[in-house]
């Protein structure tokens, strides 16, 4: 079991007083009024402002701040995180989001000394030089600059090289170790894909919307008012040009934190009532205010809406026995007899070599088509039949049918691949699994936080 000795408030005031935050001026976050707090500017996602802001003079001791089992944390490393979530985020630290700020960078070091402890156990997890280089070579190119400049711009905004590089080095590591330990049971089935695949396939005519979020976990933050509290502090960033993205990595507890909080296209219904009212009154680039749900709290960034239009696409096969319009009830009924009675061993795969071999039968592979562009008798087949079977005779004007449904799925430009669902599920499952790890390192964890 573990000892933690922290309230969120007391400890926080005890460990640190702000007196200077750069040149920002201390505001008041907005009252709600409705749901969104303000448009958000596309272009904040870019590049890092082109100098540092001037570096917040912290009033924090040197001495340990909190010890995790036998790991330490002083106030020096403390300060050191502080700057890379106001670098990487570029909020304005400011009398009222300090403390949020101090918790963040807090629950984050404590995070860091559980991994890096772990990590040390395996004597093949040793990140070299050359990982962490490549590791601050990507993040610079997402900056748009070269290594040289990102490093020389966080050194500007008093950040140290060397703690900087072990926090990557962490970063890296644990991302193996989760990889390593749980890659047999991250993977996806193809079942699993193909119902993902369907879904998205079935909700194809519904509303849609392209989110961002960010989500606070109360207990992660000391209770839900600090949720709250801290939320309405980042709205008040992001509106004031934080970039969206970077709050997310730096903030959210959500998976989709390591995507910069993109959620990518949620259908209408597939969410709790309260995002989904948001969603439905939130405009393309509004930031929404504050939404309280079990648990924590949401921010939601509407990045863009479609109607649900998007074209459903379904590869069918066929066999079938001609009959015109006109055709008797018995002829009718003896070629729907004939088919039923080869329906049981009938697949995708042998669906056309059995309709040659039957003298009178055709068979035909129909290709992939709009389902709008079936005859209305096969499109009832084509958007709910299971994958790979067999539909019941159908009958249309040219005859009487067995559809074999053989592939479907979404089309259009944003249409996502099997491969890309695949993935997407992939992730998801590393990045639940990898919460939990953490999880019940810290609840075994004897974590102490100094007060001072």
């Amino acid at each position: 079991m573990r000892l933690m000795r922290y309230t969120t408030g007391v400890a926080m005031a005890a460990l640190m007083a702000c007196t200077s935050v750069g040149q920002s001026v201390a505001q008041t976050a907005p009252a709600q009024q409705g749901p969104a707090a303000g448009t958000l500017n596309p272009a904040a996602e870019e590049a890092p402002r082109a100098a540092a802001a001037a570096q917040p003079q912290f009033r924090l001791s040197d001495g340990i701040v909190a010890t995790v089992n036998d790991r330490i944390i002083t106030g020096f490393d403390l300060r050191q995180r502080m700057l890379v979530l106001l670098a990487m985020t570029q909020v304005q630290p400011t009398e009222e989001n300090i403390g949020a700020i101090q918790q963040q960078a807090l629950n984050d070091l404590i995070e860091q000394r559980l991994q890096a402890a772990e990590i040390a156990k395996f004597e093949q997890l040793k990140i070299s030089d050359d990982e962490v280089n490549r590791e601050i070579a990507g993040m610079a190119r997402e900056a748009g600059a070269s290594p040289e400049a990102y490093m020389a711009f966080l050194q500007q905004g008093g950040i140290r090289p060397e703690p900087f590089r072990e926090f990557l080095r962490t970063e890296i590591g644990w991302r193996e170790l989760v990889g390593g330990r749980f890659r047999d049971r991250a993977k996806v089935t193809r079942a699993q894909v193909d119902q993902a695949v369907r879904q998205v396939t079935e909700s194809a005519t519904k509303p849609q919307y392209l989110v961002g979020e960010i989500y606070l976990e109360a207990a992660r933050v000391g209770g839900m008012q600090e949720a709250m509290n801290g939320a309405r502090q980042l709205v008040q960033q992001m509106v004031q040009g934080a970039p969206f993205m970077a709050v997310a990595r730096q903030f959210s507890s959500a998976p989709s934190a390591a995507r910069g909080g993109d959620a990518g296209w949620v259908v209408q219904g597939t969410v709790q009532p309260a995002l989904q009212t948001a969603m439905e009154a939130l405009e393309v680039g509004q930031l929404s205010n504050p939404i309280p749900v079990d648990g924590g709290v949401y921010i939601l960034y509407m990045r863009d809406k479609r109607s649900g239009a998007a074209t459903s696409l379904v590869q069918m096969k066929q066999v079938m026995a001609e009959l015109p319009e006109t055709a008797s009830e018995a002829d009718v009924a003896a070629a729907t007899r004939r088919l039923e009675s080869i329906r049981a061993g009938l697949t995708c795969d042998n669906i056309l070599e059995r309709a040659r071999s039957e003298q009178g039968l055709l068979g035909a592979d129909l290709g992939e088509s709009d389902v709008a562009d079936l005859l209305p008798q096969f499109q009832q087949v084509a958007r709910s039949a299971e994958i790979g079977s067999v539909s019941s005779v159908v009958r249309s004007p040219l005859g009487v049918h067995l559809l074999a449904v053989c592939g479907r799925r979404l089309g259009g430009p944003e249409a996502p691949s099997p491969q890309q669902v695949e993935s997407r599920l992939q992730n998801q499952n590393y990045a639940m699994l990898g919460r939990r790890y953490l999880r019940d390192l810290r609840a075994d964890a004897l974590i102490e936080i100094k007060q001072q």
